[in-house]
């Protein structure tokens, strides 16, 4: 009979510990999801501080762009306003796309291209952009991990009622579409 007992109290312990486990597990994976977000959201800002300087810059050069560099701004307005995650991935979308506007814009007017202030923050952007990039790829790898967690065995019994975290994706479809390179 005591060896009955010995083997269930080992066992409940087991049980307990895996469920700790398994808890704590989701929750560092959790808040290293939140961790990348914030590592990125400290680059999107970045990026938000620099385009009104560049298109500051490229008013003096491009009056007559006014459209195109409003809607640049507005843009940058409403990433920088987001409130939830979803929100700030669709509205950061929308300024890569108005992002890449500024860039032709550059390429149509060869003084603002040559302008050493501009050409300065278009660099700065740039170095900006590769983090960015990379901030997404860890925020990416660290949901991967954590909605596995989510789904696999045992964390995903202690999961309770924890959602899987969203992915940022691309939405645009023009930003799927291949580049047309053409030396012509």
């Amino acid at each position: 009979m005591s060896t009955v007992i010995l083997v269930v109290l080992v066992i409940a312990i087991a049980v307990i510990i895996a469920a700790v486990m398994a808890k704590n597990s989701l929750s560092t994976s959790a808040n290293q999801v939140d961790e990348a977000y914030s590592t990125m959201d400290v680059y999107l800002k970045q990026r938000h501080d620099l385009i009104p300087n560049l298109v500051n810059t490229a008013k003096g050069y491009a009056n007559y762009e006014k459209d195109t560099l409003q809607q640049i701004s507005q843009a940058n307005q409403l990433a920088s306003a987001a409130n939830t995650i979803q929100e700030s991935f669709n509205q950061e979308q929308k300024l890569d796309n108005a992002a890449n506007h500024l860039v032709a814009l550059a390429q149509a007017y060869p003084d603002l291209k040559a302008n050493t202030n501009y050409v300065n923050l278009m660099n700065q952007l740039q170095k900006v952009e590769q983090d960015i990039a990379n901030a997404r790829k860890y925020y990416n790898a660290s949901v991967k991990e954590y909605n596995n967690k989510l789904t696999t065995f045992p964390s995903k019994m202690f999961a309770g009622n924890l959602e899987k975290k969203p992915y940022f994706q691309v939405t645009s479809q023009d930003d799927r579409e291949n580049v047309d390179v053409s030396f012509n």
